[in-house]
C-alpha cells in the first residue's frame, strides 16, 4: 500500500489538500489530478480534521482527488499510504480517537495529519505495490496477466489505478510505462521465496512520464 520513489527527477510537491471523500482511501501511487471546491463549503473541515481552512475569502481552490475525469491535466503520482513503507515508516492502525502507530519512526498517512497529499509529476522510476494499481486479473497490472510485457503503456482508470488496458482507462493518456515486478527487497524479514521456493513480486516497477495531452 505506497508509492515508492526510485529515482524521481526533482523534489515532490506537498501544499495541497485531499479531497475530504478520497483523504482515507489513498493507498500511494495512484494517478491523481485537481479538482476545485468552495473555500467556504462542507470541504474545509475545521482546524483539527484534514484540511483547516476556516478563513479562505477565496471563490475556489484546488484539492486532490484520485477519482479522475477525462483530459483533466496536470496528473500526479500520490505518494501516501497506511502500510507497506518498510519498517523505517511502520504501519498505521488507529483513526483520529488517538492516533495510535506501530513502528518506529511513522511515517503517518495524510489522513491522519495534515490531509495534504505528496504529489510526484516528474519523469522517473517508481514501484507502486500490487494492491494500489488495477488488480483485474487478465487485464490488469497483475502477474496473471499474459499479456503484459515490458514497456507497455499504461493509462489510468477513473479510480486513478494504474492499468495496461486502454479500455479500463479514463481516456487514452499514457502516464507511464511498465518495466518490471519485483519484490519489496527487504531482507528485515524472512522473504517469502526463501519459504516456498518461488519469488513472491509484490510491487510494479513503472516509469511515470505523461506521454499525451496537455500539461
Amino acid at each position: 500500500m505506497a508509492l515508492k520513489p526510485l529515482n524521481p527527477k526533482h523534489e515532490p510537491y506537498g501544499v495541497f489538500d485531499a479531497l475530504d471523500a478520497d483523504v482515507t482511501a489513498f493507498k500511494g501511487g495512484e494517478v491523481v489530478q485537481f479538482t476545485y471546491v468552495s473555500a467556504t463549503g462542507s470541504d474545509k473541515g475545521a482546524k483539527d480534521v484534514f484540511d483547516g481552512y476556516v478563513s479562505n475569502s477565496a471563490k475556489n481552490r484546488p484539492v486532490v482527488t484520485k477519482t479522475l475525469v477525462a483530459d483533466a491535466y496536470p496528473l500526479f503520482l500520490a505518494d501516501e499510504g497506511v502500510s507497506g513503507y518498510g519498517t523505517l515508516f511502520g504501519v498505521a492502525v488507529g483513526g483520529t480517537a488517538g492516533q495510535q502507530v506501530s513502528g518506529s519512526a511513522l511515517g503517518v498517512h495524510t489522513a491522519y495529519a495534515s490531509g495534504k497529499v505528496t504529489l510526484w509529476d516528474g519523469p522517473g522510476l517508481y514501484a507502486v505495490t500490487l494492491d494500489a494499481v488495477d488488480t483485474t486479473a487478465s487485464t490488469g497490472l497483475t502477474k496473471t496477466n499474459a499479456s503484459l510485457a515490458g514497456n507497455d503503456k499504461l493509462y489510468a482508470t477513473s479510480a486513478g489505478l494504474l492499468t495496461p488496458t486502454v479500455g479500463s482507462a479514463v481516456d487514452s493518456t499514457v502516464v507511464g510505462r511498465f518495466i518490471e515486478f519485483t519484490t519489496n527487497g527487504s531482507l528485515v524479514t524472512t522473504p517469502s521465496d526463501l519459504v516456498t521456493g518461488a519469488t513472491e513480486f509484490t510491487q510494479a516497477v513503472i516509469r511515470f512520464h505523461v506521454e499525451t495531452g496537455t500539461l
